[in-house]
């Protein structure tokens, strides 16, 4: 493996999202990204604190350009997880868009041939979750939606997390 560190982004979902942030502050090679709705989420979860104090890298999406997204050029990162994924995030990356900081992530890694595992929130037609005030939700993913998990899939380079328990083996491999 040429790179010594792991990009993680967080992008703007509730679900699984106190998971993934607990693994994230677990290993110290780990740099943070996060979208815009990522920074919003992650405090009306009660979990920008944990981030924050924790002192690990953190990365916002703050310029048109991602200038962040050069790192994978430098050969910095080993592995790009994308964990917890929108919607509208697994949208743009099988459809090629590069509109925000995750996005650009997610191609300039795989324009790079860095591994990419991606834990999109739409896996099922129906999906148990929990809110910020740890209320449970059901959620029923959109045709389109999990259209779109299915062809992440097929994407060359890229691992899609099928749960948590999936999420963790992926990354096992790269730690």
């Amino acid at each position: 493996m040429e790179g010594k560190r792991i990009a993680w982004a967080v992008t703007g979902a509730g679900h699984a999202l106190e998971e993934c942030v607990g693994m994230i502050l677990e290993h110290e090679e780990i740099d943070l990204f996060m979208s815009r709705a990522a920074d919003e989420v992650l405090t009306m979860y009660g979990l920008h604190r944990r981030i924050e104090e924790s002192g690990i890298p953190v990365y916002r999406d703050e310029g048109a350009s991602a200038p962040a997204t050069a790192r994978f050029y430098g050969r910095i990162y080993r592995l790009l997880v994308v964990a917890p994924a929108t919607s509208n995030s697994v949208a743009k990356f099988v459809h090629g868009i590069s509109d925000t900081l995750v996005t650009n992530l997610f191609a300039q890694a795989g324009k790079s041939r860095i591994p990419i595992i991606v834990y999109p929130t739409d896996l099922a037609p129906e999906t148990l979750s929990f809110g910020p005030r740890r209320q449970p939700l059901k959620v029923y993913p959109r045709p389109i939606d999990l259209e779109n998990t299915g062809k992440l899939r097929s994407l060359a380079g890229v691992e899609v997390a099928g749960g948590r328990k999936e999420l963790m083996q992926c990354l096992a491999a790269y730690l």
